[in-house]
């Protein structure tokens, strides 16, 4: 398939400025300090550095089977193709699994597994090194295994990290994954069946433009992801905060719901402190003076997660000030209402407006100022 690109100087051109982006991309995330697309997010370190190693592999990639655009014989481009996807077996594949990974946060998961998942594909592509043979019905078997089961996988994973993110945090901005999730399985997917299927020119550039959107993707996707390893730690609150919070085996035994229903009204609805940006359910629970755990099983007990029982704080705290306002002839603007009650963006807003009222956040508001008149 490769003859048909052989000389072809636009496949060239996009075969070099993919390699050249994905070199610039690893050196931005290894070497700059500073954050080009989001200035007030601090990405996690530890995905910042596994994706550079990915796109620095995704560069030396395209280095090793640059030689395949100049041998002659079919045997040589064969050879050629089939180093370059031992190589690709050993460090482009499990680092892309890595990195998807990485990106949940909400507990470190070991990453040995991915390098005992690959060993056999591996030892496969080695011996149709040796063997100089593409014919290996156990490999492609394997393969589609391996990709039945990391799509498994990584969609349990992903679904729990969601969950995770709405039992402890007030805001998901910056912080949610599975689009991300879906766009890096798709390309994942063109890559495997590239890798077991692909043939003609057409393919090829197609390959190359999905390498094109990847190498432009990562950079900024690891750049607009919140670090949640240690956002409690920077993160302050107008509403002063216990010196720390106790352990859980000196709390009462008797601790129950009514308690803690009586504890939000009094130092969460009552104070506005709901409407603080990033307000994590461990932040809430210190100043309930209670623990997370406590609160977290309330929630679980009332059949909401803590970012909806927020949310609805918020959105009561919108319509009530936007109800006020139209009553007093002083009407705000649904942005900056938006932003007193506690949402970072006016986006993030109106979805979780239309999911708590059935309404979008303008037709609401007619509704309100017809009603008035």
């Amino acid at each position: 398939m490769y003859d048909q690109i052989l000389g072809d100087a636009l496949f060239i051109m996009l075969y070099a400025v993919v390699a050249a982006l994905a070199a610039l991309g690893s050196c931005y995330l290894l070497f700059r300090r500073g954050n080009a697309f989001a200035a007030d997010v601090t990405p996690p370190l530890r995905l910042r550095r596994w994706t550079a190693a990915l796109l620095a592999v995704a560069a030396v990639n395209h280095l090793w089977y640059m030689p395949i655009l100049f041998l002659s014989t079919e045997a040589d481009i064969q050879l050629c193709d089939l180093i370059g996807g031992l190589l690709d077996s050993m460090s482009f594949f499990p680092l892309s699994i890595v990195v998807m990974i990485t990106m949940l946060q909400d507990r470190r998961r070991p990453l040995w597994p991915i390098a005992v998942a690959f060993a056999p594909l591996v030892m496969v592509s080695a011996w149709s090194v040796i063997t100089r043979s593409y014919d290996f019905p156990l490999g492609y078997a394997y393969s589609l295994l391996l990709c039945v089961g990391l799509f498994i996988y990584m969609v349990r994973e992903t679904w729990r990290y969601s969950r995770w993110l709405r039992e402890n945090y007030a805001d998901l901005e910056h912080k949610e994954v599975w689009q991300s999730m879906t766009l890096l399985g798709i390309i994942m997917l063109v890559y495997v069946f590239y890798a077991l299927a692909g043939k003609g020119s057409v393919f090829i550039y197609v390959f190359h433009v999905v390498s094109l959107v990847l190498v432009l993707y990562l950079p900024w996707r690891v750049d607009t992801l919140s670090d949640l390893s240690n956002l409690e730690s920077h993160q302050a609150l107008s509403q002063p905060l216990p010196d720390r919070e106790e352990p859980e085996a000196s709390l009462p035994s008797d601790v129950n719901d009514e308690q803690i229903a009586t504890l939000l009204k009094q130092k969460c609805e009552k104070t506005g402190i709901y409407r603080q940006h990033d307000l994590t359910l461990a932040q809430l629970a210190k100043c309930l003076g209670t623990n997370r755990t406590y609160l977290s099983l309330y929630f679980s007990h009332q059949g909401i997660n803590y970012n909806s029982y927020i949310n609805d704080l918020r959105i009561d705290y919108f319509t009530k000030s936007y109800q006020e306002s139209v009553n007093d002839s002083q009407p705000a603007t649904a942005q900056d209402l938006a932003m007193q009650s506690g949402y970072h963006s006016y986006r993030t807003f109106s979805v979780a407006f239309r999911q708590r009222m059935g309404l979008g956040v303008k037709e609401w508001m007619t509704t309100v100022v017809a009603h008035t008149d």
